[in-house]
């Protein structure tokens, strides 16, 4: 099996904490447990970074934030913010990418991610327009568990 390297977006660190009321939520959530299951077997390895720890001190909910923030400790890898990354930031927010998701997707490239995993619609919806501009493929957690985990 191969060790992805994997960027895991706050929405996705935040998943199995949301309400699981939803068809959609949970298997998104059973897909992000499996998959994090794979990088505490150490055979993937999850990136961690600045613009993810920022996000996570926001969320206003303080049981949610510790417990999201214990998922994103898990990284092997830690991308600092870096000039490389704010200039490759800005092209990407030029091309429409909200800044966060522009920060993000940096980051992922920088840190040489195999995916960038978000259930964020939007930026899936505005990623797979410019994917021959970026250099990190953005997936669906769940779509991307079918594919990989047999």
């Amino acid at each position: 099996m191969k060790q992805y390297k994997i960027y895991l977006d706050v929405c996705c660190l935040n998943r199995p904490f949301d309400d699981q009321g939803q068809d959609r939520i949970h298997l998104e959530s059973e897909a992000i447990l499996s998959i994090i299951g794979h990088i505490r077997n150490e055979e993937w390895v999850l990136l961690g970074s600045d613009a993810i720890d920022d996000e996570i001190s926001r969320i206003p909910d303080d049981d949610k934030r510790v417990k999201v923030y214990i998922l994103a400790g898990m990284h092997a890898k830690h991308i600092s913010i870096n000039d490389s990354i704010r200039d490759r930031s800005r092209e990407l927010h030029k091309m429409g990418f909200k800044p966060l998701d522009a920060v993000h997707i940096a980051s992922a490239e920088h840190g040489h991610a195999d995916i960038l995993l978000t259930t964020d619609d939007a930026l899936l919806a505005k990623a797979s327009r410019h994917r021959k501009k970026i250099h990190v493929s953005i997936v669906n957690p769940l779509q991307w568990a079918l594919e990989v985990i047999s």
